[in-house]
């Protein structure tokens, strides 16, 4: 039966980046203060995504009336500008770097774990769903307030991830020329 799942899920997740057995538990941005975390990121860096295939990508956080946070997502594919919206709440105050996120509302929230951020240039995030405990899909995004990062600060968050046991192998760069700002 499971082998059957397995055959049934992989086509599903190949666009992404899965391994055998459980999800890594990284540590998370101690004291995560989600108000000076929303705003404008950049996508600098990430894990490949079936849902983020084009360039200037970025993510706008905001917080809505309801204490829930929206997250409008944008990037240039296929000609021109898609947008994708969905919501970002926090299941556990006393964990606020422990986010989940969904653009669907049949979809269960995702995690998307704050690592590190200074708030100012750059936050690295990371996400995983055990699949029956057997195999996990991650993703793992580099973000910075601006579409460029030194390269310094590039190796410094791809440091952090490698030393939480996250396998940047097929982590990317992310085309940010060209792009139009608001």
């Amino acid at each position: 039966m499971a082998a059957l799942y397995l055959l049934l899920v992989l086509p599903l997740v190949s666009a992404q980046t899965y391994h055998w057995g459980p999800c890594p538990t990284p540590k998370i941005q101690p004291g995560f203060n989600l108000e000076k975390y929303l705003g404008r990121w950049y996508e600098i860096a990430k894990l490949p995504t079936s849902f983020a295939r084009g360039k200037c990508i970025e993510a706008n956080y905001s917080l809505r009336k309801d204490g829930t946070i929206r997250v409008l997502n944008s990037q240039f594919y296929k000609d021109k500008i898609r947008y994708a919206e969905g919501t970002a709440v926090v299941p556990d105050a006393r964990e606020s770097a422990k986010l989940g996120v969904s653009f669907s509302y049949f979809t269960p929230y995702s995690p998307y774990w704050v690592l590190t951020t200074d708030y100012t240039n750059v936050a690295v995030v990371y996400s995983c769903t055990d699949i029956i405990r057997l195999f996990h899909v991650e993703f793992a995004w580099i973000l910075g307030r601006s579409r460029f990062l030194p390269a310094d600060t590039v190796y410094y968050a791809k440091e952090l991830l490698t030393g939480e046991g996250i396998d940047l192998y097929r982590m990317k760069a992310t085309d940010q020329t060209g792009c139009k700002d608001d």
